[in-house]
């Protein structure tokens, strides 16, 4: 027979402690530099953003699923080293992040605006060439 008070160690319940002597667990939250799998999701909207139809494509047209996969890559590669110099300063977590959304934000254009046709390619008719007709 088993001895009934011997009982495995993985079964046995946490053990209580008292609320008044136990000191809180100190909770840290650090929003810089994100996670890698942050950076991957920020990859994967962009390469989203870049391919699909949207107000900016229609504007600027569509990158092929392996032009914004590399073009995503870049802008949040470069974002992010723009950032983490701007992190050197005394700037908080809040602050590093709002510095790498606006650079994300202003590569993606560039890199929609670097891709669209010359304007002279997309000039309305000019008023002689409608007089013409």
């Amino acid at each position: 027979m088993s001895d009934p008070e011997i009982q495995p160690e993985q079964h046995s319940a946490p053990s209580q402690t008292d609320p008044i002597t136990t000191k809180p667990e100190t909770i840290s939250f650090s929003i810089w530099p994100p996670t890698q799998r942050t950076r991957d999701a920020v990859i994967n909207r962009l390469i989203e953003t870049l391919s699909n139809t949207s107000i900016l494509s229609k504007r600027y047209g569509t990158l092929s699923s392996d032009e914004a996969s590399a073009a995503a890559r870049q802008i949040e590669d470069e974002a992010f080293s723009a950032a983490g110099v701007s992190s050197s300063s005394s700037a908080d977590g809040i602050e590093i992040l709002q510095v790498y959304s606006k650079e994300i934000s202003k590569r993606m254009l560039d890199t929609f605006k670097a891709r669209a046709p010359p304007a002279s390619d997309v000039a309305p008719p000019s008023a002689a060439a409608v007089s013409d007709s």
